[in-house]
């Protein structure tokens, strides 16, 4: 085998942070400052958040991804009430039931080929309301890229939000990669506001530990949610962290100057590439990526080499689908070594 990259295709989980969030964090450090959001830097970031929504959101700070959502779904729901979402979502298959177990809720699954959830299957679920046997489909969570690396539309997210509230359901997205979203539709705050808010979305989880931030995650709640329970939930489901001026340093940090698009844009470009060098490889029967996502087809012996050499993910087993996903960090040079050695394992 050649020499492996410098850099994984696992996951940008794996990336390390930028930078610019480390001399953040380091600005933050110089000396004491008030807990639990108290501190000078927390309501910088609130208000930034307001300007790249342009509506009074409310932030709530958390310490990961899977804890985002959780509190997200807690505002959001009711007793006695089902969270919609697809088969793929992160909540029911990557969270080791933590919504069911923290939250006491039932996840209604529907089936979805490329990731998406549809407005007639909330239509369908809505059969379910009124009817004491059944629980109530009160939340629709849908996750912006989707597990499959698709991308919903402006339209879709906006006729998902208003057969929902149709229903009296409210709308959660996932958005752990929501800058690749947005990078790859645009790269603009306006792109940003018309697949959330604008569209009627009503909370949102918005990553930044898989965009080169460290363990820096945030819950956006609609206006409407402002001053109600969310700030004890927050303190419920464990997530509110007490020296929280070190995520705020960060988020202060990535909106000031559209960092947190720079960065998604870079890995975005980078799967670009990978895709554009690989795609010559028939067996891989790999499509071009739309935000940081590969998802090639590879059998053993030839997967099991090149994950040994180099780890990626199992993704659809069934399939024999594997993931290799870009990072803000993906230099051209990993992505060469990383082709050479997929040339060597497919037998040149």
């Amino acid at each position: 085998m050649p020499t492996p990259p410098q850099r994984l295709f696992a996951s940008d989980n794996a990336s390390g942070i930028h930078p610019a969030y480390l001399e953040a964090i380091t600005h933050a450090n110089v000396s004491h400052d008030l807990a639990y959001g108290d501190d000078r830097l927390t309501p910088l970031a609130v208000n930034a958040f307001g300007e790249l929504a342009d509506c009074d959101v409310d932030v709530l700070f958390t310490f990961g991804g899977t804890g985002a959502n959780i509190l997200a779904l807690a505002v959001l729901l009711d007793r006695a009430e089902s969270v919609l979402c697809t088969e793929w979502s992160h909540i029911a298959v990557d969270e080791t039931g933590a919504p069911e177990r923290i939250l006491g809720v039932k996840l209604q699954t529907v089936v979805s080929p490329d990731g998406k959830l549809r407005p007639e299957q909330i239509v369908s679920a809505a059969n379910a309301l009124g009817s004491v046997h059944h629980a109530q489909p009160g939340v629709v969570s849908i996750s912006q890229p989707t597990e499959l690396g698709t991308l919903y539309t402006v339209a879709e997210i906006e006729a998902l939000c208003q057969t929902a509230h149709q229903y009296g359901m409210r709308v959660h997205v996932d958005g752990a990669r929501i800058a690749n979203a947005v990078a790859a539709m645009g790269a603009t705050r306006e792109i940003f506001r018309a697949i959330t808010f604008a569209a009627g979305v009503d909370a949102l989880s918005f990553g930044g530990t898989k965009n080169a931030m460290l363990n820096a995650e945030a819950v956006l709640l609609a206006p409407q949610y402002r001053g109600r329970r969310a700030q004890y939930l927050h303190k419920q489901v464990t997530q509110l962290p007490s020296k929280m001026r070190f995520t705020s340093a960060q988020y202060v940090r990535a909106l000031r100057d559209d960092l947190w698009l720079s960065t998604a844009s870079a890995a975005n470009a980078a799967a670009q590439t990978l895709y554009e060098k690989s795609k010559s490889f028939a067996s891989l029967q790999i499509a071009s990526p739309a935000v940081n996502s590969l998802f090639p087809t590879m059998l053993d012996p030839a997967k099991t080499k090149l994950q040994e050499w180099s780890f990626f993910w199992d993704w659809d087993i069934d399939r024999h689908q594997v993931r290799w996903m870009t990072s803000w960090d993906t230099s051209p040079a990993d992505i060469d070594a990383f082709i050479a050695g997929v040339d060597h394992v497919l037998g040149g």
